[in-house]
């Protein structure tokens, strides 16, 4: 498990998908672009969601638990940055999520 740190305060988010959030992030701050970052949180961890307005004027940092970076889904990291420009802002999904959100909106990325 790895950790988001966004103004102070810790998120833990399993190191693969921190990985494809960490580019699709920075991605959008690259260009200057704020957006909402949304999730569930699971039963066993409380119930609930949380949203996260991610402005480049505000501190952010991953932290990983793992030494060795995985292996990049194309597939995955293009269903995050499409959910970005909806209203609901960029969703945290896994990657059969993913697959099932590009499938649907049919894109050219390769897995």
């Amino acid at each position: 498990m790895g950790t988001l740190t966004y103004a102070g305060f810790d998120y833990r988010i399993e190191d693969r998908l921190l990985a494809h959030l960490k580019i699709a992030i920075a991605a959008k701050l690259r260009v200057g672009e704020a957006f909402l970052l949304n999730w569930q949180i699971p039963v066993d961890e409380g119930s609930g969601r949380v949203s996260l307005w991610i402005s480049p004027d505000i501190p952010l940092s991953f932290r990983f638990s793992g030494s060795k970076p995985p292996e990049m889904n194309r597939r995955w990291l293009d269903a995050l940055a499409r959910s970005a420009h909806g209203i609901r802002g960029m969703v945290v999904m896994n990657e059969d999520q993913a697959a099932e959100y590009v499938a649907k909106a049919g894109s050219p990325a390769a897995p």
